[in-house]
């Protein structure tokens, strides 16, 4: 899916993989999207999510907790030196007998040492109390809606806004959680039509909203279903783009070279099989994506 896109922001991989990879599209040995990458996501003592523990297992991959603020301070600090450019916390952890948020003075630590070091920071949440977690400690962007818990009220979507936060709604993955429960069709539309009114509050409030998916986690590779609830949460065509082009161009620092098709812009293009005014779900049919004036899909 990632040659569907000239950039891709990845918040949550082995680092020492990701950039192995991006290094191999730099030096044109192998036709891909410029990456972005947050690397391993930090979390509390005890906080390892439950899906994810058979996997690092598994692959032999260790992600440490982090139980104190000089730990925090020091592994962002390293991170960064090797190469990531974000930092991604759990605010919540799915675990088997709960949530499990992180305490509000590691979340600020790790924050406020990656903004010392002019890095963003995504928090995945599961519900308010993580929100408030993210809010409280200065976090850029939240990872998902969190339709378990309450419905998002103006006056709260405003509040995120004010704290200047973006939004990746991810809202096709509410559907692949409710499936694996086993979850009734009623239940699966009650789950997917909260998440959409979140983002409808949000957006409405004025909420920066970035595209993204959660591949990696879930194998649901066609965005078509993503754009279409978007759609349905009251995003237009011009909102809808500018979540895949002006926005993260500008939430990431890259407004001044990209985002736009421009005298002077890098040249990267994605052209479509269809006309997304007309229908949301052509931003998925992709023809050709150029990425600095070269084409890297489809690949020839």
């Amino acid at each position: 899916m990632g040659l569907h896109f000239t950039t891709v922001f990845d918040i949550a991989s082995v680092l020492e993989n990701t950039t192995l990879i991006r290094r191999r599209i730099e030096m044109d040995e192998v036709r891909g999207p410029r990456i972005l990458t947050a690397g391993e996501p930090f979390w509390g003592k005890g906080g390892t999510p439950v899906y994810l523990k058979g996997f690092l297992e598994a692959n032999h991959v260790i992600i440490p907790d982090v139980e104190s603020t000089a730990q925090a301070t020091g592994r962002v600090r390293q991170q960064v030196r090797d190469g990531a450019d974000a930092i991604k916390i759990f605010a919540n952890s799915i675990e088997s007998d709960g949530v499990l948020t992180m305490p509000l003075d590691l979340a600020k630590t790790i924050v406020a040492e990656a903004h010392r070091v002019g890095k963003p920071v995504f928090a995945h949440v599961s519900n308010d109390q993580g929100i408030e977690v993210a809010v409280q400690s200065g976090v850029d962007i939240l990872a998902h809606t969190t339709p378990t818990d309450d419905l998002w009220s103006s006056s709260f979507a405003e509040r995120l806004t004010a704290a200047h936060m973006a939004l990746t709604p991810t809202l096709p993955l509410w559907d692949v959680e409710a499936k694996k429960d086993n979850a009734s069709s009623d239940k699966i539309e009650k789950w997917m039509s909260r998440a959409a009114q979140q983002l409808k509050a949000f957006s409405q409030a004025g909420g920066q909203v970035l595209f993204g998916t959660d591949v990696g986690y879930i194998e649901k590779y066609d965005t078509s279903e993503e754009f279409a609830w978007m759609s349905r949460a009251g995003m237009n065509f011009p909102q809808i783009l500018a979540s895949l082009t002006t926005n993260p161009a500008t939430r990431f620092g890259y407004s001044s070279h990209s985002g736009r098709i421009a005298k002077g812009m890098d040249a990267d293009l994605v052209v479509l099989d269809g006309d997304p005014e007309k229908d949301v779900t052509a931003f998925s049919k992709v023809h050709q994506v150029i990425r600095g004036g070269q084409l890297i899909y489809p690949v020839r």
